[in-house]
C-alpha cells in the first residue's frame, strides 16, 4: 500500500521507545502519519532520542505524551484530544526474567494495560478504526504440536506467558463483545539494531565477543526459538494495520515469523562465525527456569490472508545488528 495511507493519519503507539515501537515509529513518522507516543521511562540511550543517523529526526516529529499503561484517565484523554485513528499496543513488560522475579508489575502492566487501554478506544470507538495488539508466541504456552498455530489454545503457565495469554484473550473479547476493530500479533523473539536489553541472548553474545569474553548460555543451550529481526517485526505491524482497512479482520490473529527456528546454542555459533570469534568457547550455565523448551511459529495464515513474508533472511539480520553493536558499543 502506498505511504499516503498514512498521511496525516492520527496513531498512537505504546511502547514506542522499545524495540519494535522505535523502528515503527520511525517508518510511521517517514511515511506522514502523525503520531502519539505514550512514554513512561526516558531512556536516553532508545534509538527514539538519537540525535544522529536515521533516526536524528524523529523525536522533534513525535508528539510525546509522558504517562504509563496503568493510568486509564491519561489512555482515554490521548486518544480522544488527539483523534487517534489507529492504536498500536506495543507497550508491555517483555523480559521473562523480570517477571519471574517480579510478576505483579508484569501483571500490572501487560494485563491491566491491555484492557485499560483497549477500554479507552472503546469509550472512543467512533474515532478508532483499528487496533493492533501485540501479543507473542508466549501466549501458546507449552504445546505438543510444533509449529503453533493460531487455532492452538492459550494456555501460558509461567508469569511472563500467563501475561501475554491474558492479553491476548483480553483483546479477543473487546473485539468479539464490543465490535472493536481488533487484530493481534503473535511473533518470535525480537533481535536487531537497537535492543538495550543484554540479558537477551543476542545483544548479550555480541556484547561479550567484542570484550573478548566467552558467550554465556543461561540454559542448557538446547531451548529452541523463533528470531525475528526488528524491521520485519514492525513493518508486519504496519502491513497489518493497512489490510485492515482492506479486509475483515477484526478478532483475528496473527503470526509473524521467518519460520527458521534455532537452539540458543546454534545461534551463539552463528553468531561466534559471524563475528570471526569461533575460538570463544561459550559458557553453558544449565540455570535456566521458568521456560518453554520448544516453541516456534507458523506464519502460513498471514502468508496466505495478508500476503506477508519477511524481508531480511536470518542471517541478515543478524549482520546488520552486529555492525549496529560494533558502533553502538564503542
Amino acid at each position: 500500500m502506498s505511504g499516503d495511507f498514512w498521511s496525516n493519519r492520527s496513531v498512537f503507539i505504546t511502547g514506542c521507545t522499545g524495540l519494535v515501537g522505535s523502528w515503527l515509529t520511525k517508518f510511521l513518522i517517514d511515511e506522514g502519519a502523525k503520531v502519539v507516543g505514550l512514554v513512561r521511562d526516558r531512556v536516553p540511550q532508545s534509538l527514539l532520542w538519537s540525535s544522529s543517523g536515521e533516526f536524528a529526526y524523529i523525536a522533534e516529529n513525535l508528539n510525546i505524551v509522558h504517562g504509563c499503561l496503568e493510568d486509564f484517565p491519561c489512555l482515554e484523554r490521548t486518544i480522544n484530544e488527539y483523534e487517534c485513528e489507529i492504536v498500536f499496543h506495543l507497550g508491555a513488560q517483555t523480559i521473562v526474567g523480570i517477571a519471574n522475579r517480579n510478576p505483579l508489575s508484569t501483571f500490572e502492566s501487560n494485563i491491566r494495560g491491555t484492557y485499560n487501554l483497549l477500554e479507552a478506544c472503546r469509550k472512543n470507538s467512533p474515532l478508532v478504526k483499528a487496533i493492533i495488539t501485540a501479543s507473542s508466541d508466549k501466549a501458546y504456552g507449552c504445546q505438543e504440536e510444533l509449529p503453533y498455530d493460531e487455532s492452538d489454545p492459550l494456555k501460558g503457565t509461567y508469569p511472563y506467558d500467563v501475561s501475554k495469554s491474558c492479553s491476548d484473550l483480553i483483546g479477543q473479547t473487546y473485539a468479539a463483545s464490543f465490535g472493536l476493530p481488533i487484530s493481534i500479533t503473535r511473533c518470535g523473539n525480537f533481535f536487531g539494531p537497537g535492543d538495550l536489553n543484554f540479558n537477551r541472548i543476542i545483544p548479550q553474545t555480541i556484547r561479550h565477543i567484542l570484550r573478548n569474553e566467552r558467550p554465556i548460555i543461561r540454559s542448557d543451550g538446547k531451548f529452541v526459538r523463533d528470531y525475528l529481526y526488528v524491521k520485519d517485526g514492525a513493518l508486519a505491524y504496519k502491513h497489518l494495520a493497512e489490510k485492515m482497512a482492506e479486509l475483515s479482520l477484526s478478532g483475528e490473529a496473527f503470526n509473524f515469523s521467518n519460520e527458521a527456528p534455532a537452539t540458543v546454542v546454534e545461534l551463539v555459533y552463528h553468531l561466534m562465525g559471524l563475528m570471526g570469534r569461533e575460538d570463544l568457547e561459550p559458557i553453558v550455565q544449565n540455570k535456566a527456569s521458568n521456560e518453554i523448551r520448544e516453541q516456534y511459529l507458523s506464519a502460513k495464515k498471514a502468508r496466505e490472508i495478508l500476503d506477508w513474508t519477511p524481508f531480511f533472511p536470518l542471517e541478515e539480520g543478524l549482520r546488520e545488528t552486529i555492525g549496529w553493536y560494533r558502533d553502538f558499543l564503542k
